[in-house]
C-alpha cells in the first residue's frame, strides 16, 4: 500500500425531498446563483420548480444558463464564464448529471481567471497545470453516473477540435450535492444503463492496478462493483423503486471520490481511449466505455494475471478450475459483456453502429498532451489501435 493524502470536503444531503434544502445551503456562499442544467428533463419532473422554490425561500437571485449536453461543450462553458464575470456570480449551482457538473466546475474555475488565460488552452490541454481559485460550487444531482458531484474531475468537449480532454484539481469539489433519489424515477432506461457502466468503470479503473497488497480498498472495489450489478438490472425494471435507485446513486458518488484509490495508482487508460470515442461519434460515455472495456481486458491481461483472476472470482463468481487462469478471466470478461448486453448496451463498435475508419487517428489524438496511456500497462499509439480493433 502507497502512502495517501486524502481531502474531500463535498457536504453531501441524501434522500427523499432533499431538494427543499437547497437554497439553504446556497445562501452560505452569497446572493446570486447561476443556476446551469440541461435539457428541458427537469422541467418535466419538476425538479426545476422545486429548486427555483428553494431558491427564492432563500431569498436567492438566480441567473439561469441552460443547454448542457452529454459530452459538455466548450462553448457553452466559455459563455458561462462570460455570464458570472458579467453578472458577478456568486455561486454556481449545476442541477443535473455529470456533464451539467463537468460544464458547472469549467464555468466556476474559468471565470476567475484572468484575461490572459483560457479554461481549454492553458489547462485542458496541458499536462502540468494548477487550479488556484474557482467559485463556490453546489450540485443537485439527478443523474448518478459520473460521481463528479463530489470528485476532482472535469472533462468538456471542444466541438470545434473533435477533441474531449479532462483536468483535476482539489479547488473544484463540490461544496456540497443535494441527492434525492427520486429524480431518477424519470430516467430513460438508457440513461440509467450509461449511468451503471460508468459507476462500473470508476471502480474498474481503480481496481486494476499493479500497487500490492491494498486489501481493503480491493475488498470494498469488489462490493461496490458487485452492488451496481446487482441493482442496476431490478432500476431498469422497477425504475420507480426508491431501494435500486438509492443504491445506484450512493455507489455513484463513492466509486468517484477518490476514496477507494487511495494507497494505490489506478489505470484510466480505458476512459481515456473511450474520450476519443466519444468526441468523434458523441457517443454517452457510458456506451462508449461499456465497448472499450472489455477490449482493454483483454489486451492487458497477461501483464497481471492473477489479478484478473481475482476480479473474475470474487466479482463474478467464476469457478473454473483455478489452474486454469486464461479460461477464469477470459469467463469474467464475458460474464462483464453479458452483463452490458443485459442492460442494453453496446460491447462492440458495430453494435453502436460506428466504423474503422478513424481508429488510427483516435489513437494519435489520444497521446496529444502524454506519451501514454494508462497504468497497469503503459499503451502507445499501436496498443490503443489494436484495443479499438479489439473492440470492433
Amino acid at each position: 500500500m502507497l502512502n495517501f493524502n486524502y481531502y474531500n470536503p463535498t457536504r453531501i444531503i441524501f434522500g427523499k425531498d432533499t431538494i427543499s434544502e437547497t437554497g439553504a445551503h446556497s445562501a452560505r456562499y452569497g446572493k446570486k446563483v447561476l443556476l446551469h442544467f440541461g435539457g428541458g428533463s427537469i422541467m418535466k419532473n419538476g425538479v426545476y420548480d422545486q429548486v427555483m422554490s428553494s431558491l427564492s425561500k432563500a431569498g436567492l437571485e438566480v441567473v439561469a444558463l441552460g443547454g448542457v449536453v452529454p459530452n459538455p461543450r466548450l462553448s457553452l462553458v466559455r459563455e458561462g464564464i462570460a455570464v458570472c464575470k458579467r453578472e458577478n456570480i456568486d455561486l454556481i449551482l449545476a442541477v443535473g448529471g455529470g456533464s451539467v457538473i463537468d460544464s458547472a466546475k469549467a464555468i466556476a474555475f474559468g471565470a476567475l481567471l484572468p484575461d490572459t488565460q483560457d479554461v481549454w488552452d492553458d489547462y485542458y490541454m496541458q499536462a502540468d497545470y494548477e487550479i488556484r481559485e474557482a467559485l463556490p460550487l453546489g450540485v443537485v444531482l439527478t443523474i448518478p453516473a459520473a460521481g463528479s458531484e463530489s470528485s476532482t474531475g472535469s472533462v468538456v468537449t471542444n466541438e470545434a477540435k473533435g477533441l474531449k480532454r479532462a483536468v483535476n484539481s482539489e479547488t473544484i469539489i463540490p461544496r456540497f450535492a443535494i441527492m434525492d433519489p427520486q429524480t431518477n424515477y424519470t430516467l430513460p432506461a438508457y440513461q440509467t444503463a450509461c449511468g451503471a457502466s460508468d459507476i462500473l468503470a470508476h471502480l474498474m479503473e481503480r481496481y486494476f492496478t499493479v500497487v500490492k497488497h491494498n486489501d481493503l480498498s480491493d475488498r470494498l472495489l469488489e462490493s461496490a462493483m458487485r452492488n451496481v450489478v446487482a441493482n442496476a438490472p431490478w432500476a431498469l425494471r422497477q425504475p420507480s423503486e426508491y431501494r435500486w435507485r438509492a443504491e445506484l446513486m450512493w455507489t455513484g458518488t463513492i466509486a468517484h471520490n477518490n476514496l477507494l484509490d487511495k494507497g494505490r495508482i489506478g489505470d484510466w487508460a480505458s476512459h481515456d481511449i473511450e474520450h476519443e470515442l466519444s468526441a468523434a461519434y458523441d457517443i454517452a460515455h457510458g456506451a462508449g466505455l461499456a465497448i472499450v472495456f472489455p477490449a482493454w481486458m483483454k489486451y492487458v491481461y497477461k501483464t497481471d494475471i492473477d489479478r484478473f483472476v481475482q476480479y473474475a472470482t470474487r466479482v463474478w463468481d467464476v469457478s473454473l478450475p483455478l489452474d486454469d487462469k486464461e479460461s477464469v478471466v477470459m469467463a469474467g470478461i464475458e460474464r462483464l459483456e453479458a452483463f452490458y448486453r443485459a442492460l442494453g448496451l453496446p460491447v462492440r463498435l458495430t453494435d453502436a453502429g460506428l466504423g474503422a475508419g478513424n481508429l488510427d487517428k483516435m489513437a494519435k489524438q489520444a497521446l496529444i498532451v502524454y506519451p501514454s496511456l494508462g497504468n497497469f500497462q503503459k499503451l502507445g499509439a499501436d496498443d490503443i489501435e489494436k484495443i479499438l480493433r479489439l473492440a470492433q
